[in-house]
């Protein structure tokens, strides 16, 4: 079976982590210049200090470099605290992802969802790693939310986190407004508050 990209090889320990740390600031600092398309192994092993062999005998390709630094370095900037009340949390979580679209975050995203329409491994892994993990977390919240009362027992959770946090990812990659906390609040306001049917599974007929 294949390994994930950022997992074929494990993180060097000793000596080799200072290289490793390095290769890794050097991506992170690289991609505040240039795009990921853009970047290549030569300017990454040049900005570290090391040479192309090294890159490659840890990352089978810059895709899964880049992967790397963004998973280790970036991944976490839109992690959210507990929050008295699910729309608490969910408003929390939206402004936490709009904060860190509008950084190298965002841009970075963007970039390997676009480096992913012809690596679908990378995309895989990015859905795998960063992505389904957090909606995970927001559809068990929505659920403690239905056991609560705070939501309609006949809430599709899955539903209502697609309506509400697939809009920030369309403005990301199409770039048809922009991503500002008015604008997280006013579609958290519009789903929540004038289409509650969309949220609801359909009856039985």
């Amino acid at each position: 079976m294949t390994r994930p990209l950022s997992a074929r090889l494990g993180r060097p320990r000793g000596d080799m982590a200072e290289s490793h740390r390095a290769i890794l600031d050097a991506v992170h600092d690289l991609l505040q210049e240039t795009s990921v398309r853009d970047l290549t192994m030569e300017a990454v092993a040049r900005r570290a200090g090391v040479g192309k062999p090294t890159l490659y005998k840890w990352w089978s390709s810059k895709a899964a470099l880049v992967f790397s630094m963004f998973h280790e370095r970036l991944a976490h900037e839109g992690d959210a605290e507990e929050a008295a009340t699910v729309e608490a949390a969910l408003r929390t979580r939206m402004k936490h992802l709009i904060h860190a679209f509008n950084g190298l975050f965002g841009r970075v995203m963007a970039e390997l969802i676009a480096e992913g329409q012809s690596d679908p491994a990378l995309l895989r892994e990015l859905y795998d790693r960063h992505i389904s993990p957090r909606r995970t977390a927001i559809i068990a919240d929505i659920e403690r939310g239905k056991a609560s009362g705070e939501f309609a027992s006949d809430t599709n959770a899955e539903l209502l986190v697609d309506t509400i946090f697939g809009p920030p990812y369309y403005r990301l990659l199409l770039r048809t407004g922009p991503l500002t906390e008015t604008y997280g609040d006013d579609l958290i306001d519009q789903v929540l508050r004038s289409a509650p049917m969309a949220l609801r599974k359909s009856s039985p007929g």
